[in-house]
């Protein structure tokens, strides 16, 4: 469909072209020395001591589950109020999620109390995921986790460019997980990135991220080594030249962009609260710098969703709901501990709508939109 104004908008320039175009001239498409300093400068921006890129953020997740020792009879408690990549992450390894609520209307992230309620003698991990860049309770939850000997998993999949006390998102845990998929502050198509400090962690993702070998076919082009050994069960789970590349250009201008979209943020808040004044808006106060990765917003109780969603789309507007919650699935329903006590994940889960944020929208474009929500409003409420 040719929307009006689209959810999210990716937008490429001779940057991006020209760092393409110099991968493709060099003969070299698999990971190699673009992505050695792709993972430099990410490492570099984050703070984080280790930056290793792999294609996408669920096998970043899946790597630190490994990584961690995760395994059949282990809990990690997540939110369920998540992409499902989060929780299936966990269940690949064996191990079981086990899901906590969300803060309140305001804060869309995990509740600290909810997961004190659900830690158990089987808890392994903690699992928080930073929704639309917006950082979780982190002081709580790492002192939680402290206090339990437990290694916090930051999904930081909405959070390239989020900060909190002048730290980045995903380097304050124990391991922290980036994607860059097409629709992501920074967006090489497919691709991820996972950070940790600590040395053997960081070994241990070298080798899951490429079939468990001790050295890679670009070693063995520069001529560092011959052969190599293959030390445990691995994984190809390798980014590559172009994706790097992309990556490279983009993180140049992830500051700028996120400056935008938080810009366009409160031009929404300011439009909303006189045009929509039903609306509810999460996140109006949060500590620390949020990359701005989406626009949420709750729904009046008893406003019909579709309906609302069907307006916007008949006047050109693309919506989305971020998230079904991942215990509403079929493959979860009914198997997972906590989900039966998830009072505000499923009322927030039921009124969510995100509306369109990208960094080159126009002031003009977020009118339309809050024009359009204030019709689509009236007509779901009939």
């Amino acid at each position: 469909m040719n929307w009006l104004v689209p959810l999210s908008d990716v937008k490429f320039d001779r940057a991006e072209i020209d760092a393409v175009a110099a991968v493709l001239e060099s003969g070299w498409l698999t990971m190699g020395a673009v992505t050695a300093e792709f993972e430099k400068e990410f490492a570099a921006y984050s703070g984080a001591k280790h930056a290793l890129a792999v294609s996408n953020a669920t096998v970043a997740l899946h790597m630190a589950c490994l990584a961690l020792g995760l395994g059949p009879g282990d809990e990690v408690i997540l939110p369920s109020l998540t992409f499902v990549a989060t929780a299936n992450a966990v269940r690949y390894t064996g191990a079981e999620v086990v899901f906590a609520d969300i803060s309140s209307e305001q804060d869309l992230t995990i509740s600290p109390a909810s997961i004190e309620r659900r830690l158990s003698p089987r808890t392994r991990a903690l699992m928080v995921m930073h929704y639309a860049g917006y950082p979780c309770d982190m002081d709580s939850i790492l002192a939680l986790a402290q206090a339990h000997n437990l290694p916090v998993i930051e999904d930081a999949a909405h959070a390239s460019g989020s900060f909190l006390n002048g730290r980045h998102l995903g380097t304050l845990g124990k391991v922290g997980c980036f994607s860059f998929f097409s629709n992501k502050n920074l967006s090489t198509g497919e691709g991820g990135m996972i950070l940790t400090d600590d040395d053997a962690l960081a070994e241990q993702f070298r080798l899951l991220r490429s079939h468990g070998m001790t050295s890679l076919t670009w070693d063995r082009h520069q001529g560092h080594a011959w052969s190599y050994d293959v030390v445990t069960t691995g994984y190809n789970y390798r980014i590559d030249e172009i994706r790097s590349a992309l990556g490279r250009a983009q993180l140049r201008k992830l500051d700028a962009n996120n400056a935008r979209r938080r810009e366009l943020i409160t031009l929404y808040r300011e439009l909303i609260a006189v045009g929509c004044p039903s609306l509810t808006l999460p996140f109006i106060r949060h500590a620390g710098v949020s990359a701005a990765h989406i626009m949420p917003v709750l729904l009046p109780p008893g406003a019909d969703r579709l309906r609302f969603m069907e307006g916007m789309k008949a006047r050109g507007i693309q919506t989305s709901i971020h998230y079904p919650p991942i215990h509403s699935f079929s493959s979860f329903a009914g198997k997972f501990r906590g989900a039966e006590d998830l009072p505000v994940t499923n009322e927030v889960a039921a009124r969510e709508v995100t509306l369109p944020l990208y960094p080159t929208m126009t002031d003009d474009q977020v009118n339309l939109v809050v024009t359009a929500a204030r019709s689509a409003l009236e007509e779901s409420a009939l």
